[in-house]
């Protein structure tokens, strides 16, 4: 059976964080794959920038020489706003399934649609972000104690890297040198992407 890693996001867009991230995973957490899985329309964020499928074609440009990392399109599939719920719900039967998360993500994962379900089906894998603790809310902490169950560390060496720091700098013309792999900023000079 294999294990599966999944990491979620806007992608808006995808930045050499993303990667490091899902090597990190693949090597710690001894994962077969990595999926990435844009999603359609986050409900707990502003508005995407970048269309369904300028972020699609972003990420596989991004993963183009990565053959354990993938490109998942099946919150961009079935478009409207994004649950990880339905996410989760719909993945295939035959493997073991573990999602990534960040430890600001962690804290707030009680606030998710369902998110008692989400932890049945998953397990789940925090990585460290600066500033914020690794401890599971209380609820998804009693949740997985009583499964035998906990959340995975996964250690990883924060890259201060963000999409919407690349957005604003991209809109000011100021350069964006060892952010993005250079086939996704070839990309966004193509289409013009992310102008003010």
């Amino acid at each position: 059976m294999k294990r599966i890693g999944l990491l979620g996001g806007s992608f808006d867009p995808i930045h050499v964080a993303h990667i490091a991230l899902a090597r990190a995973a693949l090597h710690e957490l001894d994962l077969s794959q990595v999926q990435l899985i844009p999603a359609a329309a986050p409900w707990q964020r502003q508005p995407l920038q970048a269309t369904a499928a300028q972020r699609c074609e972003m990420v596989r440009l991004a993963i183009a020489d990565e053959p354990d990392i993938a490109l998942n399109t099946a919150e961009i599939d079935r478009g409207g706003p994004t649950y990880t719920v339905d996410t989760v719900s719909a993945l295939p039967a035959g493997h073991r399934y573990v999602w990534l998360l960040g430890s600001d993500q962690l804290a707030n994962f009680c606030t998710w649609r369902d998110w008692q379900t989400i932890a049945d089906r998953v397990d789940l894998a925090v990585a460290t972000r600066p500033g914020t603790p690794l401890d599971p809310p209380p609820a998804l902490q009693d949740l997985l104690a009583a499964q035998g169950r906990r959340v995975e560390i996964l250690p990883f060496a924060e890259i201060p890297v963000s999409a919407s720091a690349i957005r604003d700098r991209l809109a000011h013309g100021l350069p964006v040198d060892g952010m993005l792999p250079e086939t996704v900023y070839r990309y966004i000079r193509t289409h013009q992407l992310y102008r003010d």
